[in-house]
């Protein structure tokens, strides 16, 4: 085909220089949110009759604590202004700074912990723990507040005390954009009328820092809020969902750690023992790897199952199963003579085998049939 000659112009402009890609952004030492003393808890003046000495405080007074307190907190995080290296970057630590989340750290890149919000795909080293380090109890408190449990997974916080302004949509992005800087968001519901919404993370770590970060914090209308744990969702569609989540998060990890030759080879011995035919691209990749997975199959059998592969001639399998026609044949023939006859005894009960035995008898005249 005849080509066009290239215009002036195209002959005239520069060539495009390819740009290298940019660098990752490296974090900057972590910055010191408060100096020391500059956050001054104020204790509030408790009165009664009886001291309790469990609780450290006057029976029948204040019962004001950090999440039914009205007071605001001081200090506030800014993941974009706080976020930095510290000390934990370099040992190893992979906890976050409970201080941290709630602004008030004097320690700065002194920290021994994390100045960054948790990582959703970070295995901490004790699952009883949160991204603080503290450690989780079997149950919740009664007020749902705390730490949480570790038998169960939750990702929803319980917001209360929200001024709604307009309808419940403007209120539901107004929460949305105040949490969303701690962590990627599901999905929010707010309940009009009632100064409540839910907030539900996609990792349960960010929730955890979202919940300490946003306690006796304000939205827009210089609110407190109280943030607590969300109880479980009796929306039946809900629990399916998340059992089904908690089920795909469960196979993920199982085969992340797996061997995929082992996966593909256990996966061919199954389909072998239901008679299925396999497809060209599970078949094993050789004998020994075949022999190598039905003796650990076997192993795990008990006893009275147990099958090695040498014991075991070799036999052409049908479509039907792993034996072939005259096996099952001769195993229905001898089922058929033991039935007649009653059987084997057990061993501790079988007679002795008698002194004389006359000549020309059946096998029916033994006692069994290893007689």
């Amino acid at each position: 085909m005849p080509t066009t000659a290239p215009t002036e112009a195209e002959i005239l402009a520069p060539t495009p220089i390819p740009q290298a890609p940019k660098p990752p952004k490296k974090l900057k030492p972590a910055r010191k949110q408060v100096k020391p003393g500059d956050v001054v808890k104020e204790e509030t003046v408790q009165t009664g009759k009886e001291y309790n000495i469990w609780y450290n405080k006057w029976a029948g007074g204040d019962r004001e604590d950090s999440y039914s307190n009205k007071t605001k907190s001081q200090t506030r995080c800014s993941i974009k202004r706080d976020s930095g290296l510290t000390r934990a970057n370099t040992t190893g630590m992979k906890y976050i700074c409970l201080f941290f989340s709630r602004g008030c750290c004097p320690y700065g890149w002194e920290c021994e912990y994390r100045h960054t919000l948790p990582d959703a795909k970070d295995d901490l080293p004790d699952s009883s723990k949160d991204c603080f380090a503290r450690d989780k109890f079997a149950d919740y408190r009664d007020d749902m507040g705390g730490v949480g449990s570790f038998n169960r997974q939750n990702r929803t916080l319980y917001v209360g005390r929200i001024k709604e302004t307009g309808n419940g949509q403007e209120t539901e992005e107004v929460v949305a954009r105040h949490f969303r800087e701690w962590g990627t968001i599901e999905r929010i519901r707010v309940l009009q009328y009632r100064s409540v919404a839910f907030v539900t993370y996609v990792s349960e770590f960010h929730a955890q820092f979202a919940k300490e970060a946003m306690a006796c914090q304000s939205l827009d209308n210089d609110e407190i809020l109280n943030v607590r744990w969300a109880t479980e969702d009796p929306n039946p569609v809900q629990k399916v969902a998340e059992k089904r989540r908690l089920e795909e998060m469960g196979q993920e990890a199982i085969k992340a750690k797996m061997d995929p030759r082992i996966v593909d080879a256990m996966r061919s011995v199954r389909a072998l023992e239901e008679g299925e035919t396999l497809p060209p691209d599970e078949e094993y990749d050789s004998d020994d790897q075949r022999q190598e997975l039905e003796h650990q199959v076997d192993d795990d059998q008990p006893d009275s199952k147990r099958r090695r592969i040498e014991d075991v001639p070799e036999q052409p399998i049908q479509a039907n199963g792993l034996l072939s026609a005259d096996t099952l044949e001769g195993l229905k023939y001898f089922a058929e003579i033991r039935k007649r006859h009653g059987g084997a005894p057990a061993p501790q009960q079988r007679a002795p085998p008698p002194a004389a035995k006359p000549t020309g008898l059946g096998l029916a005249d033994y006692g069994s049939d290893e007689d």
